[in-house]
């Protein structure tokens, strides 16, 4: 009999074209295996993944006691709704809490489900609360924010291609600089539910905020009784070199989204985390999700907060961080022209002249990394927290010969 051949690369990536919506560009890799810091396509081509699906995969694809946890509960169960209890449930949000010092969990599924739930509840907790006017209530943003695609959110993002043809938007948003603190302090008023932030913007390009301003938007919030929300779901969960990158300057938010690599890279699952004074406004019946906090999502959950309780991946992105900083930091007037960010996350600003975001992508791709651009002149780099010194030194030498010819 003659063997029937496997689909090829440019195969799959046709019936994607076919049959799937152009809401994306992918680099036109096939990836079939995961493991650790490594995937390999269907033609058996092995990639050092420099991406870790935007944070979602800190621990590397397939981390064994993710895996574990996830199989042990398919034996089980993995569906209860929230219309009754379940035994993993309970213990998630106590050891989610636990790790994070906050007190209440509300369980979600996507990044975005996150901050949504986070507007609610700000809202909601502006009229019970602090007494703003019914209808009223203003939450504060920071321009080139990205907090995800619903509708609402996509109302207050600066990003044209984000908002346009999808309005008409949902009002109560203002928009102010990032970083600019006079700014913001122009924007609160006495109807100011709360200020919407995330410590490190990841799509804006891994931008760090300047000294001190973290710590005034906390001041400006206690100062006119509005809310801190910090957006970590990029930024937290060991990505940055501390449990969440707010922990850098010693500040504390009401209220943290929470998301990505919650779920390991195997299930969706988000939290809202905070005071029990503020996601405790919320009764039954006035927010909720099927899938929110499902038996199978809190087992793997569960497992991830068990990995970052030890440190042991926070010092990792610490150690390996500062090596990676240092080493793109030599870059600089070689194709080079800003390095951004914190722990495993960087932001690779090409100097003019040299090949655009997307050149660069699939440039390194062809010599076996995956990275991906943001606005059209810088690399996102985030590799799992798992990748070695030496994996993630031969991820720096690719980027460096993609970029030397700026």
């Amino acid at each position: 009999m003659t063997a029937i051949a496997a689909p090829s690369t440019g195969q799959f990536i046709a019936l994607d074209e076919e049959w799937s919506t152009h809401n994306y560009h992918p680099l036109p890799v096939v990836i079939s295996h995961g493991e650790g810091a490594w995937v390999t396509d269907v033609e058996g081509r092995r990639y050092l993944d420099f991406l870790s699906g935007y944070s979602s995969l800190n621990f590397g694809h397939r981390h064994p006691e993710l895996v574990a946890a996830a199989v042990a509960q398919l034996g089980r169960v993995t569906l209860t709704s929230r219309a009754f209890h379940h035994d993993q449930f309970g213990p998630f949000c106590r050891e989610l809490a636990e790790l994070t010092g906050t007190e209440m969990v509300l369980a979600m599924n996507s990044g975005a489900e996150a901050v949504e739930s986070a507007i609610k509840v700000a809202r909601k907790w502006a009229y019970r609360v602090k007494g703003v006017p019914e209808g009223t209530a203003e939450i504060v943003v920071a321009g080139s924010n990205f907090h995800g695609r619903t509708t609402t959110i996509v109302s207050f993002s600066t990003d044209d291609t984000a908002r346009a043809d999808f309005g008409p938007f949902t009002p109560g948003f203002k928009v102010v600089p990032y970083g600019d603190l006079a700014a913001l302090a122009g924007a609160i008023t006495e109807r100011t539910a709360a200020v919407l932030i995330e410590p490190i913007q990841g799509e804006a390009g891994v931008v760090v905020p300047p000294s001190g301003y973290l710590a005034g938007v906390r001041g400006l919030c206690d100062e006119h009784n509005a809310l801190m929300i910090a957006d970590e779901i990029q930024s937290g969960l060991g990505r940055t070199g501390e449990l969440l990158a707010l922990d850098h300057e010693g500040v504390r938010a009401d209220l943290y989204t929470l998301g990505k690599a919650l779920g390991g890279g195997i299930v969706p699952v988000s939290a809202v985390v905070g005071s029990r004074a503020v996601l405790g406004v919320l009764r039954p019946g006035e927010h909720g999700s099927t899938f929110g906090g499902n038996p199978l999502a809190c087992a793997v959950g569960r497992a991830v907060v068990r990995l970052l309780a030890t440190g042991e991946f926070q010092q990792r992105s610490r150690e390996l961080g500062a090596h990676l900083h240092g080493r793109l930091g030599e870059l600089v007037g070689r194709g080079v022209a800003e390095v951004r960010g914190r722990g495993l996350w960087a932001g690779v600003e090409i100097a003019s002249g040299g090949p655009r975001g997307r050149q660069a992508s699939e440039a390194l791709a062809e010599r076996g990394v995956l990275c991906k651009e943001t606005h059209d002149t810088t690399l996102r780099v985030a590799p799992p927290l798992v990748i070695t010194r030496d994996e993630l030194d031969r991820g720096i030498d690719a980027i460096a010969q993609v970029v030397a010819s700026a």
